[in-house]
């Protein structure tokens, strides 16, 4: 099933000087996708996911979720997909510092129309799934970054989305940690069968999804699966 497509995307910024971050972007996502979006700094693939995860409008083109037109949702609808059906993750944890794991993970239910009674259990199963159970309950500020990263995680996995959005999510964290962060990320979509949509620059990061969409200067560069490393190479030259 075609979870996402876009048309001809386009997204400008400015009244004077125009800047085009995104200049007739055109692709498909099928559900259970892991998919990988690259490009340097200013190539438009964080544009990209905020029109996907519905945290931005494009200018020009069309945004199709689910086979229903973007500009069809009213902004309570958006709300409401944000809320149930995507989870998000930023290079930036935006955690709450003097609060506990458990406590910032139950955050989003609380904007949900789950019944409460289920929130305690909602939580404990996402913060088991990355592996945080002993740390439940310890402040956010007294975790390393990678598992600081990999709370943030359960909270986006906290309402059970259908697709999670992944922007830079290694980007403050040391080799080591953000590599236990990839491989969650691998392995929850295995297990599960969830969308993953990531945001890199890192090749090594970005190895690890099963297709790779390569963006510059706005436009898709290259659209191709990569099955293994020497692939990933040579796609990189």
């Amino acid at each position: 099933m075609t979870l996402i497509e876009v048309r001809s995307l386009s997204k400008i910024y400015g009244d004077g000087v125009e800047t085009r971050a995104l200049d007739g972007v055109s692709l498909k996502i099928e559900e259970g996708e892991f998919v990988a979006i690259m490009g340097t700094s200013g190539s438009g693939k964080s544009t990209l996911l905020h029109i996907l995860g519905f945290l931005d409008k494009p200018t020009g083109g069309e945004y199709l979720y689910k086979g229903r037109p973007a500009s069809a949702y009213s902004d309570d609808e958006m709300s409401r997909l944000r809320n149930r059906e995507m989870g998000f993750v930023f290079q930036s944890f935006n955690l709450l510092p003097r609060t506990s794991v458990y406590e910032n993970v139950k955050l989003p239910l609380y904007y949900s129309d789950i019944p409460e009674k289920k929130w305690d259990e909602m939580a404990k199963m996402a913060v088991d799934a990355v592996g945080l159970t002993p740390r439940a309950h310890h402040q956010t500020s007294e975790l390393s970054g990678g598992e600081q990263q990999r709370a943030a995680i359960a909270r986006a996995l906290v309402v059970d989305p259908t697709i999670i959005f992944a922007d830079e999510p290694t980007g403050n964290l040391d080799s080591k940690s953000g590599q236990v962060v990839i491989d969650l990320l691998q392995n929850l979509q295995k297990k599960s069968g969830r969308t993953i949509i990531l945001v890199t620059h890192e090749t090594i990061t970005a190895e690890h999804a099963k297709r790779i969409i390569m963006l510059k200067d706005g436009k898709v560069e290259s659209d191709r699966r990569v099955a293994r490393q020497k692939d990933l190479n040579d796609y990189q030259k």
